[in-house]
């Protein structure tokens, strides 16, 4: 069959395997050219199949030199319709790490669950050197507790307030977008609480937790969350909202894994990192119009970094570098010094008081982010013919 994009709504449907694997054998060969990274020798990624997640586990294993076991839950190949995205990044980055000599293991499933939590040590214990590197980086919308079967449904809402604003929504194929008025009530107290359930700190404590009692992390093992910070224009609906809350609960997390094992020379860290496009950043009210104003600021100083640039710098700078860490006053490591600088912000800020529909192609990028949108799903690279029929869509790598 022949594979091209589908949209609906904030989600592509579809996904194109030839041009999944060259987005991984890109980011491969990027931290390649890099040269190597002295840091971890063996290392677990939770949510390994996508943005922040996939990047650490290509720069731990063609940077470090890692073997690595990752964990995430995404769809298989059907007769007639693509796995997902993540699916196909992950049988690439299996077969690319293997082509290396590196040993490379992925479970596909709930990694909230006791059940993967299981495979995932059993074979740590049976295959791999102890564990030096511990990244979550799981973005889920749902989690069923694993001990009480409770679902909960994460919500990106503000909190006290209602919240009014402006937000971008996207044509991506036509790499166009317009200025739509967006109204968000405020979150529940059982909304909240279902949020920090799901995107809070518990599961990266329970994975920490159960890899230690059980023997296959090492005693000086550094483990690291990602977080997103963003400025006063996203505040509400992202730092000050129900999402803030549950980073908060990951700020508490990171500071109980340090006074639980930092006596063995353990860290825990969280990182702050900077914004990039996502799936999930395009549905995010407001979200999508500061992205897109920043990427063209960002992108004009010569400071924009995509994924694999920007986790390259944090293990290299801030992870497993000689200089100091930056670090703020509730511990972060700042990677986001870049998006942050004053000069960057004040000319986003700019920028956002006098966007509208006629200057909104010259104050944002916005071809620039329904393109890396479409590049989350293999589709828009210049190295991959997508008129091409697909005889196998389980293939990776072109015939």
């Amino acid at each position: 069959m022949i594979v091209k994009p589908r949209i609906r709504g904030f989600i592509c449907t579809t996904s194109h395997p030839f041009g999944c694997a060259s987005n991984v054998r890109e980011q491969a060969d990027v931290t390649r050219e890099l040269g190597s990274v002295a840091g971890c020798k063996s290392a677990l990624v939770v949510g390994c199949s996508a943005g922040y997640g996939l990047a650490s586990r290509v720069v731990a294993g063609f940077g470090c030199g890692a073997n690595t076991v990752g964990v995430s839950f995404e769809k298989p190949p059907e007769t007639d319709k693509p796995a997902s995205a993540g699916w196909y990044n992950n049988a690439a980055f299996d077969l690319f790490a293997r082509e290396a000599g590196l040993k490379s293991t992925t479970f596909d499933g709930d990694a909230f669950s006791h059940e993967i939590k299981r495979q995932v040590i059993d074979e740590l214990q049976a295959n791999y050197e102890p564990i030096d590197l511990l990244v979550y980086s799981l973005a889920s919308p749902i989690r069923a507790h694993p001990d009480s079967g409770e679902r909960y449904r994460s919500v990106i809402k503000p909190l006290g307030e209602p919240y009014e604003a402006r937000t971008l929504t996207l044509d991506v194929l036509k790499g166009t977008g317009r200025l739509t008025p967006i109204s968000l009530d405020p979150a529940t107290e059982d909304e909240t609480v279902a949020t920090i359930a799901v995107m809070g700190g518990d599961d990266w404590r329970r994975w920490v937790d159960q890899c230690a009692d059980e023997g296959v992390l090492s005693e000086d093992f550094k483990t690291i969350a990602f977080t997103y910070l963003g400025n006063e224009l996203t505040y509400p609906i992202y730092r000050g909202g129900t999402l803030g809350r549950a980073k908060e609960d990951l700020d508490r997390t990171c500071r109980e894994l340090n006074e639980q094992y930092g006596r063995t020379g353990a860290e825990a860290l969280v990182a702050a990192l900077k914004a990039v496009v996502t799936q999930a950043s395009t549905a995010i009210p407001v979200v999508p119009l500061y992205f897109s104003i920043l990427f063209k600021v960002m992108k004009a100083a010569g400071t924009h970094e995509d994924c694999i640039a920007h986790i390259n710098r944090l293990f290299r700078e801030q992870l497993y570098g000689t200089e100091p860490r930056r670090i703020d006053e509730e511990s972060r490591v700042r990677m986001d010094n870049f998006e942050m600088a004053e000069a960057i912000q004040e000319e986003v800020r700019q920028r956002w008081q006098s966007i509208n529909e006629e200057n909104l192609g010259e104050l944002a990028d916005v071809e620039g982010f329904a393109g890396e949108f479409l590049k989350i799903f293999g589709f828009g690279r210049d190295d991959v013919d997508y008129d091409a029929e697909i005889s196998d869509l389980a293939s990776v790598v072109r015939p």
